[in-house]
């Protein structure tokens, strides 16, 4: 099996257009200014700042998946919910996201890592800025179901973006948003293999072979 047979998702995780069952109204947060709640099948809570449900894609019709765009801040929250979280972790572990930082919150226990990528190019322009994005990963694995929160930065001018919990970028907008979260359980929760258009055969496949290359046997790439 070649290294490229590897499944390399994190840009299109990231970058998914999904929809979601969502109710915001504008509060205000003492401590950090505004704040929005939002309400989805699978995860309610309030993120930092004035937050809107980003435009949704005409053929997604998903209740497992929901993303928020803070247009001033130019960053987008993009939540989804699977089987296996945790799995999902080894594959971003595998290709260099960094962590994770632990952290607990609201009685969920979070693993929180970090990376940066360059953005995707706009099919629409066939252009694509020459700025990285920071991105944020944040998972929880709970008995029955995972949740994960990705964080993306998109103008790194705008916010102070580091690769650990203690910058601007995770203490004022991701952390204020995993306080509040609440997990809520499923009845229909997908696997992993579903979401990326795999069975479930396949993807353990994939897995297997990191397992491989991680304990030092490297010849299921050639």
């Amino acid at each position: 099996m070649e290294m490229k047979n590897i499944i390399i998702i994190v840009v299109a995780i990231v970058v998914i257009a999904v929809i979601g069952a969502v109710a915001f109204t504008s509060l205000t947060n003492q401590n950090n200014g505004p704040s929005t709640p939002f309400e989805t099948e699978f995860m309610s809570g309030s993120f930092a700042g004035n937050v809107q449900q980003a435009n949704a894609s005409n053929d997604t019709n998903l209740t497992y998946v929901a993303s928020f765009e803070d247009k001033e801040n130019n960053i987008t929250y993009n939540l989804t919910t699977m089987d296996n979280s945790s799995a999902l972790m080894e594959v971003y572990k595998f290709q260099g996201v960094q962590g994770p930082e632990e952290r607990k919150y609201n009685g969920n226990n979070w693993n929180i890592y970090f990376g940066q990528a360059m953005p995707v190019v706009d099919n629409s322009t066939n252009q694509s800025s020459n700025e990285s994005m920071g991105i944020v990963i944040c998972e929880c694995q709970k008995e029955k179901q995972g949740y994960v929160v990705y964080v993306i930065f998109n103008d790194l001018s705008k916010v102070n973006f580091t690769l650990n919990t203690f910058g601007e970028s995770y203490v004022n907008f991701i952390e204020p948003m995993l306080k509040s979260a609440s997990l809520k359980e499923s009845s229909n929760v997908p696997s992993i293999s579903e979401q990326f258009g795999m069975s479930q055969d396949e993807f353990n496949q994939q897995l297997e072979l990191i397992h491989q290359v991680n304990a030092g046997n490297y010849s299921g790439l050639q």
